[in-house]
């Protein structure tokens, strides 16, 4: 199978916001702000975790690869956004947009995978303490890791190649701001009550199955960290996994609404909004998130910071 359509429009224009023009200013200015602050953020997670011997662990082996994996989530949308909010010229080259649907898919699907092995692990250091450092080793992390990986690829690279054979007979608006697969269905003409079911299918496997199995290991955590004695302990436990469910709540719920419903009765402004929260929002909190609410990585920010002025 070919991975475009030959039959395809030179470029596509964007809507975006156009019946909604006063958001596009506001709008403009957010991401110019969000952007570089998130990517920050996600760079000091990395930084601190490779360079605190403290936080050598699985559970930020983890982290490091969400920071990552969110890094590479906003770059694939924002420039782009930012260019057709801040200009008058609201294309994108078809190459462009495909390129764009491959990386936006594989960032999305892998981090549905990772934010379910996260929860794995919190699973195992709570209710397993004693096991934890045999389930959890370095090999098993490293292949944990390649799985969530390869399996967002697979999904990414055969979603998004069926929906480029869709034809679309001349039409090249797309009323979104970016390339996505259930709007580029919607805009696509002919018989393709077959991708909207195949689409629904796979992200059953992809959003509410790893959903799922992460509310059953939050149960267990749930009733595993009642039975603490340890005020500090059952502190420290809540804090550490109330950051893990916060990241959860907003990556997967405008996500299953986005992608468990057939493109067909999508609404016009809904994938505008949800873009905007699983594909911006969510990755830009994920690094505040994640060190306002933990001891261990703020501490660690604090000695790194201290260590660069005492180096000055």
């Amino acid at each position: 199978m070919e991975l475009i359509n030959k039959s395809h429009p030179e470029e596509f224009i964007l809507l975006g916001f156009a019946d909604h023009p006063w958001l596009q200013l506001p709008l403009f200015i957010i991401l110019l702000i969000t952007y570089p602050m998130a990517m920050m953020g996600n760079i000091a997670i990395i930084l601190v975790s490779k360079l605190d011997p403290r936080l050598h662990s699985p559970m930020y082996f983890f982290l490091t690869n969400l920071s990552f994996l969110d890094m590479c989530y906003m770059t694939s949308t924002v420039p782009q956004m930012l260019f057709n909010l801040g200009t008058s010229k609201k294309t994108i080259r078809y190459m462009g947009c495909a390129v764009q649907l491959y990386f936006f898919h594989i960032m999305g699907g892998t981090e549905c995978l990772l934010l379910a092995v996260m929860s794995f692990d919190r699973y195992v250091a709570i209710c397993k303490p004693l096991h934890y450092a045999l389930i959890m080793k370095r090999p098993i992390c490293i292949l944990l890791v390649t799985t969530v990986w390869l399996s967002g690829m697979i999904y990414a690279v055969s979603e998004a190649t069926i929906t480029l054979q869709l034809p679309l007979c001349g039409r090249n608006t797309l009323d979104h701001l970016l390339c996505e697969i259930p709007v580029l269905i919607k805009t696509a003409c002919g018989e393709k009550g077959a991708n909207e079911l195949t689409l629904s299918v796979v992200c059953i496997f992809f959003l509410a199955v790893p959903l799922c199995l992460i509310l059953i290991s939050y149960a267990c955590i749930g009733h595993a960290v009642f039975k603490i004695k340890s005020l500090e302990g059952r502190k420290k436990a809540f804090g550490t996994c109330s950051s893990h469910l916060i990241v959860v709540f907003l990556f997967y719920g405008p996500a299953i609404s986005m992608y468990l419903q057939p493109p067909s009765s999508i609404s016009r402004d809904q994938p505008k909004f949800m873009a905007l929260f699983y594909g911006v929002v969510t990755p830009a909190l994920n690094p505040f998130i994640y060190t306002l609410r933990n001891k261990d990585v703020k501490g660690a920010l604090g000695n790194l910071m201290r260590s660069v002025f005492t180096c000055k």
